[in-house]
């Protein structure tokens, strides 16, 4: 498979475009696992490995790390500053990425799907960490740049990333109503008559409804069908009739391709890991380019409340992507004031509620500011660039194009403030040329992760857990925060661009590694399923997967079972299937607390020193 794919080289950048970490040096030690990710992505930023490179080649399955990462980044006048990334506490049995996920209710809502809990075939949760570690030491040095005495330590853990990760799912298992559709196993993708396997979206009733009119499938089944669908970004599961899959499997993928053109709805084939290996240019996860080149960018003082305090984002943000990003810099100390259209984001009556708020809406957007502003209307589109002329960021996930059509891009408000960091969080970056709609289960599709979520004997999927969506949030934040760096560095402000492709490169970054080397991309069979006990279920760490195998636990209780391993000097864990025992669980390394709308927040997910 590999033997056709060009060398996989990264994009090379003009060498007269600085980057922010020009002239400091990075120190890497510990598992490659846990320092995959920040470690390249620091280097990426212009960061220089003094010592040899211990980070360089993980993937999923890579066995159990019980020792932390440890990355020292520091030089051109900056005090050195140290990131840790762990499992999770010494002694709590997150020893990996399979117990991490068992813990933390990634198994439990990936396997929504399936009517039982699965862990994710790649190494989802320390991606996460490190994307969090690389932004816990960009705010450090932000904060030492704007002349403040900015934190000396970061720490993130993977069930703090998990914890992150399930946020939205957690807000809503403990909400005052129940959830607005059923939670059942089920959903897309589906298969043709050819046997291509397909992707659908459409964020349009209208366009459901046509598209399987089109194909001939039965009124009750395409009404009864739409809520769950359109609800599964929420609940990670689609239970629809199966008459939906039945009638995709009697049409070729040309007829479901006119259908969908005539309707409006998108299909993406989902294509091979091979695929993606082949076409992969190797480009950063985000680009930065300087603004008003020659308009220095002022400076604002920092107070030691926090690494980002006395920043304002200015946040136009839907779903998941902007609003996390945001929601992030806030924790970080920003005041983000966020864009709302006229009577106030509709998504805040999305069910469940928490005292009369949608529980889902909370876990992004609590403690952010509000301002209602109609951008159709000239008048209130300038009080939109007057809010960006006093701002330090500017960060949106609009429909590409929409912000240049309404005047509102990063040429338009640097006129008004050169200082700004304009940060765009998208689905494709520019970078596929035939690509669908930019939501998370095509992207998903496109670059072959359904192949990568699941074992070898298991069919490919796109997880219906957002998987992209949060990492696409995170590698945001890492953006507006290596933005804001270089500002500060260049007195020059600072556009970023991430996406949804760039999140999903990150975490394929090993598996597509394993596509060139000619080895086989996907999990082995049976990989990270958990082990059905009498009450419940366990999950053993991934180099402790084989011999539990062997052991007959479907009689014993869940702690009875657990015993029984660990008398053989394996490593297990319980693993969460209801995310409301989250509240109370002794193994994770923060608790969760209850926001004024007694809604559930998880701690932060770095720990700042």
């Amino acid at each position: 498979m590999a033997s056709s794919a060009p060398p996989h080289t990264a994009v090379r950048r003009p060498l007269d475009v600085p980057r922010p970490l020009d002239a400091l040096h990075l120190d890497i030690g510990g598992p490659p696992t846990l320092t995959r990710v920040a470690a390249d992505h620091l280097r990426r930023l212009g960061g220089r490995v003094r010592e040899s490179d211990r980070a360089s080649g993980s993937g999923s399955g890579s066995g159990s790390d019980s020792d932390s990462g440890e990355i020292a980044l520091g030089g051109a006048g900056f005090a050195p500053v140290t990131a840790r990334t762990a499992w999770g506490v010494h002694g709590s049995g997150i020893e990996d990425e399979a117990t991490a996920q068992a813990v933390t209710g990634v198994m439990a809502v990936h396997g929504r799907r399936h009517g039982a809990p699965r862990g994710l075939g790649v190494d989802y949760l320390a991606t996460a960490t490190g994307v969090l570690a690389v932004q816990g030491l960009l705010a450090a040095l932000v904060a030492r740049a704007r002349g403040g005495d900015g934190p000396r330590h970061v720490t993130t853990t993977a069930d703090r990333a998990g914890l992150l990760a399930v946020s939205q799912y957690l807000a809503a298992s403990g909400a005052d109503e129940p959830e607005a559709v059923e939670l059942d196993a089920g959903g897309p993708p589906f298969t043709s008559a050819d046997g291509i396997v397909f992707e659908l979206e459409t964020l349009d009733p209208g366009a459901w409804a046509e598209f399987w009119r089109a194909l001939g499938a039965p009124d009750g089944a395409i009404r009864a069908g739409w809520r769950p669908f359109q609800f599964r970004y929420a609940t990670a599961c689609a239970p629809f009739a199966a008459v939906l899959h039945e009638v995709t499997r009697t049409h070729s993928l040309e007829r479901i391709r006119q259908a969908a053109t005539v309707s409006g709805a998108e299909v993406c084939r989902l294509r091979t890991l091979a695929e993606r290996a082949t076409e992969d240019d190797g480009a950063d996860p985000w680009s930065l380019r300087r603004l008003l080149p020659g308009v220095p960018a002022a400076t604002r003082p920092v107070s030691p409340v926090g690494p980002l305090e006395g920043l304002t984002v200015l946040e136009a943000g839907r779903r998941i992507q902007a609003p996390l990003a945001a929601h992030l810099l806030g924790l970080l100390g920003a005041r983000v004031i966020r864009i709302e259209p006229p009577g106030g984001d509709p998504l805040r009556g999305m069910p469940p509620a928490c005292s009369g708020v949608s529980a889902r809406w909370l876990a992004l957007n609590r403690d952010k500011e509000a301002v209602e502003i109609d951008i159709k209307s000239p008048g209130d589109r300038d009080r939109l660039r007057e809010l960006a002329a006093e701002a330090d960021v500017f960060l949106h996930n609009w429909a590409p194009g929409k912000a240049a059509g309404l005047q509102l891009d990063a040429e338009h408000l640097a006129a008004a403030n050169p200082a700004l960091v304009y940060a765009y969080t998208g689905g494709w970056a520019d970078r596929i040329a035939d690509a669908p709609m930019g939501t998370d289960f095509m992207v998903q599709a496109r670059t072959g992760i359904g192949e990568a979520v699941h074992p070898c004997d298991e069919p490919p999927a796109p997880s219906l857990m957002t998987l992209l969506d949060v990492l696409g949030g995170l590698h945001g934040t890492e953006a507006v925060l290596a933005g804001l760096l270089l500002r500060e560095r260049t007195g020059h402000g600072v556009r970023v661009d991430s996406s949804l492709l760039g999140a999903a490169d990150t975490l394929l970054g090993p598996v597509l590694e394993r596509v060139r080397r000619g080895r086989a991309p996907r999990p082995p069979a049976g990989f990270r399923h958990p082990i059905r006990t009498s009450d419940g279920w366990i999950a053993p760490s991934d180099l402790c997967a084989a011999a539990a195998s062997a052991h007959d636990l479907s009689g014993m209780c869940t702690e009875e079972a657990l015993h029984r391993l660990r008398s053989h000097g394996l490593t297990a864990t319980a693993v969460t299937t209801e995310l409301s025992d989250l509240h109370h669980d002794p193994r994770l390394s923060g608790p969760i607390g209850r926001d004024a709308h007694g809604a559930p927040v998880v701690p932060d997910p770095w720990s700042l020193a």
